[in-house]
C-alpha cells in the first residue's frame, strides 16, 4: 500500500473519533462480567457488535460457543471476523476481549462506573482501557478500510474472545481447543491488552509463575517446656532462609526481562498459633516465584526438595508443600519475529518511537497462542488505569493506537 492509501486511512480513522467514543460507550453500559464475579457474561456485548460487524461485510463471521451452565445463555460467545486480503496466505489478527472485571468499591469512583464520562480528553469508565480501548481500535481500522473499499495484502481478522479475566478456559483457551485451523504460524498476531504510556513496549515473553504453599509441622507445647515439643515456626522461619538460596542455584540473567533475574519471594503467611506462650505446631507460609523460561520448574521443585528434606532431618519437622499456581512459561515469541518487526515499523510511523521488546513476570493470554506455536506480540499504549477506580483511556492513545493496527494491515 503506499503513501497516499495509508494517508487517506489516517484521515478515515481521525473523522471516526465521536462514532469511537460512541461505542466505548455503549459498551461501557453494558457490563460483561464473568459467572465468578457474579455476572451473566458477554453475550450482551456480543448481540452489540454482530450487527455493526456484520455492515463491514466480513469474508467470515463464525461465533464460537464455549458451553458454560453457569450463565443464562448457556455459552460464553467468542467471534471470529475475518476479511479476506489481496494474498490469503498468512493473516494479521488483533485478539481482543469482551470480558471486564468488577468496579469494585464504588464509593472510589468519581461517577458511575457504567456510565462512560468525557473528561480533559480521557475516557473514563470500567473497561474504557482494558480491553475496549483495543477491541474499539481494531474494529475501527478495519472499518476505515471498508469505507474506502482498499483490499489490503494479506487477511485480516479479529478474535474477540470471552473470559480473558478469569483464565480464558471459555475463550481463547477454548477457540484454540476446538478451532486451531483458524490460525497459521506464518499468521501476525497482535493482542492489545498491556504496554506502557509511550506505546514503545512490545511484550514477547512471560516468565513462569509459580505459587507455593508450605505447611510445616511440628509439636505444640507450651513455650517454657520446648524440649517436649518441635517448633514448627523456628523450622518454617529456617526454610525462608535456606529457599532464598534459589537465587543463587537459578541466577541465569534474561536483559529481556524486567527484572532480568529469577525471583523467589517469601509473601503471605498464615496465623499459628494466637497467644505468645505456646510453641505452634504448625506453620504456614507461601512463595511467589517468577521463574525465567532458561529452567524448566521440575529444576525447581527438585531442588526445593532438597533443601525441605534438610529441614525436615535437622528439626524433626515435616513439611508438606501444595501449589496454588504452577504455570510452566510459554515459548518466547523471537525478538525478531515478523509480528514484532511490524508492529516497530508501525509503531515509529504513528508514535514516531522506537519500540522495544521485553519479557514480563505476570502472564497474559498470549501464553495460549506461544503453547499452540503461533508467535504472538502484546502491545498497546495504555496508562496501566486497568482495573482500578477512575480507570480511563486517552482519546489520543485510542485514536493513534488504531491507526498503528492499520499500519500493521496494510504496510506488513
Amino acid at each position: 500500500m503506499n503513501e497516499q492509501h495509508l494517508s487517506e486511512v489516517f484521515k478515515r480513522i481521525e473523522a471516526s473519533e465521536s462514532g469511537m467514543i460512541q461505542m466505548q460507550a455503549d459498551l461501557t453500559a453494558i457490563p460483561a462480567l464473568s459467572p465468578e464475579n457474579n455476572g451473566e457474561g458477554e453475550i450482551k456485548r456480543v448481540e452489540y457488535l454482530k450487527p455493526f460487524l456484520e455492515n463491514l461485510h466480513p469474508d467470515l463471521l463464525m461465533e464460537i460457543k464455549a458451553p458454560d451452565e453457569r450463565v443464562p445463555a448457556g455459552y460464553r460467545p467468542n467471534l471470529i471476523v475475518k476479511f479476506n486480503g489481496k494474498n490469503q496466505e498468512k493473516t494479521v489478527w488483533i485478539m481482543a476481549h469482551t470480558d471486564i472485571v468488577p468496579p469494585g468499591d464504588l464509593s472510589r469512583w468519581s461517577s458511575d462506573p457504567y456510565k462512560m464520562v468525557v473528561k480533559d480528553g480521557k475516557l473514563f469508565g470500567r473497561g474504557v482501557e482494558d480491553n475496549q480501548q483495543g477491541l474499539v481500535g481494531a474494529i475501527f481500522a478495519i472499518k476505515a478500510f471498508r469505507d474506502l473499499n482498499l483490499v489490503p495484502d494479506f487477511n485480516v481478522g479479529l478474535a474477540i474472545v470471552a473470559d480473558e479475566e478469569t483464565g480464558s478456559q471459555k475463550g481463547l483457551g477454548y477457540v484454540l481447543n476446538h478451532h486451531r485451523e483458524l490460525f497459521n504460524p506464518q499468521d501476525l498476531i497482535v493482542i492489545p491488552d498491556a504496554g506502557n504510556s509511550e506505546g514503545t513496549e512490545i511484550e514477547v515473553a512471560e516468565k513462569s509463575i509459580y505459587w507455593l504453599r508450605f505447611e510445616v509441622t511440628g509439636k505444640q507445647c507450651h513455650g517454657s517446656t520446648p524440649e517436649i515439643g518441635i517448633n514448627a515456626h523456628k523450622a518454617g522461619a529456617k526454610l525462608i532462609v535456606e529457599l532464598d538460596s534459589l537465587y543463587k542455584t537459578f541466577n541465569a540473567v534474561d536483559n529481556v526481562f524486567k527484572p532480568p533475574i529469577s525471583t523467589f519471594e517469601p509473601t503471605k503467611k498464615e496465623a499459628n498459633v494466637p497467644n505468645i506462650n505456646t510453641i505452634p505446631g504448625s506453620d504456614i507460609f507461601y512463595f511467589d516465584c517468577r521463574i525465567l523460561p532458561v529452567y524448566q520448574l521440575t529444576e525447581v521443585d527438585a531442588e526445593i526438595q532438597r533443601i525441605v528434606q534438610e529441614i525436615e532431618k535437622n528439626y524433626g519437622v515435616n513439611v508438606t508443600i501444595s501449589s496454588p499456581q504452577r504455570e510452566q512459561a510459554a515459548p518466547a515469541t523471537p525478538v525478531d519475529a515478523p509480528i514484532v518487526n511490524a508492529l516497530k515499523k508501525a509503531i515509529k510511523k504513528v508514535y514516531q518511537r522506537d519500540a522495544h521488546t521485553l519479557g514480563i513476570g505476570g502472564g497474559t493470554v498470549a501464553a495460549f497462542f506461544r503453547r499452540a506455536g503461533f508467535p504472538a506480540a502484546v502491545w498497546s499504549t495504555l496508562d496501566d488505569s486497568a482495573h482500578q477506580p477512575d480507570e480511563f483511556c486517552h482519546i489520543s492513545n485510542m485514536m493513534n493506537d488504531t491507526k498503528v493496527f492499520a499500519h500493521l494491515f496494510f504496510e506488513e
